[in-house]
């Protein structure tokens, strides 16, 4: 059993948890993450390790309501337990002192690209931020991203707060106006798509952080594979970072949607 020290919320359906994880805590890097199941009938959930606490052996997550399973994690309260969580899983982002480069989140998204803002202005690099949201009050994290990016830039579809746009118009700005070594893009795969193609413009590399259904965790289920460069992979094992002009985006698109349907019935179920 794994204790949830605190729980709050940080928008209507973005939820945050702090999580007693002693084991994790004391490994985990930047861009990993973990599997959780709340009890022993669950759905295995992977989400992004957003930050650790080594001293206190605590772990941070922040995961947005979607469906059954998210609706179910966000009823749990400070005190009660999650039965299960593996980690950290997967490869960690490359951290380096590249130079000036550019890290832009959507949504959610951003949540999962923190700690590789705090990764890499830590190593002694340029940080670029780019935060993109529907509305200013899904616009998450944002004092800390500030906190460790040389320049942070938010835009807002309706212009609630920052710039009214999309987060390529800010991407194309930034490409003219720095010599941007790599950039990382994290958010809806629609987005992720679009930015790869900007950077792309001006050939940029860009990496990507994948999120398909996992089960296992271990590469051994298959349940998260993905065309890389034409290529199986499993984004459990080899990501979930990759080279975003190297994914198969039309592929990754349709797999995501694949149990659509299910997934809406299962969660008009439960809200009943």
């Amino acid at each position: 059993m794994f204790k949830v020290i605190k729980r709050s919320e940080l928008a209507p359906t973005e939820v945050e948890m702090i999580i007693e994880a002693p084991r994790i805590a004391t490994k985990a890097l930047a861009g990993q993450f973990v599997i959780l199941r709340i009890d022993e009938f669950g759905e295995r959930i992977p989400l992004t390790i957003v930050d650790t606490n080594s001293e206190k052996g605590s772990i941070r997550l922040i995961f947005q309501v979607i469906g059954k399973s998210t609706a179910q994690l966000a009823r749990i309260r400070a005190g009660e337990n999650i039965k299960d969580l593996v980690g950290p899983l997967g490869k960690a982002t490359e951290i380096d002192n590249y130079g000036n480069v550019l890290l832009v989140g959507g949504g959610v998204g951003i949540a999962a690209l923190f700690p590789i803002i705090k990764a890499m202005k830590k190593a002694g690099n340029h940080v670029t931020t780019i935060l993109g949201a529907k509305t200013a009050e899904l616009v998450l994290l944002a004092k800390e991203c500030q906190t460790y990016s040389d320049e942070l830039i938010i835009m807002t579809d309706d212009g609630s707060l920052g710039t009214a746009g999309i987060v390529t118009d800010a991407m194309e700005k930034i490409f003219q106006q720095q010599n941007i070594v790599k950039a990382w893009a994290i958010g809806p795969s629609k987005m992720m798509k679009y930015c790869t193609l900007t950077a792309q413009k001006y050939q940029v590399p860009i990496y990507v952080s994948l999120n398909p259904i996992m089960i296992d965790g271990t590469g051994m289920c298959g349940g998260c594979r993905v065309t890389i460069a034409d290529t199986i992979k499993f984004a459990c094992v080899d990501g979930p970072e990759f080279l975003g002009n190297e994914v198969n985006w039309d592929e990754f698109s349709k797999r995501m949607k694949q149990y659509q349907k299910e997934e809406v019935s299962a969660f008009k179920r439960y809200q009943k």
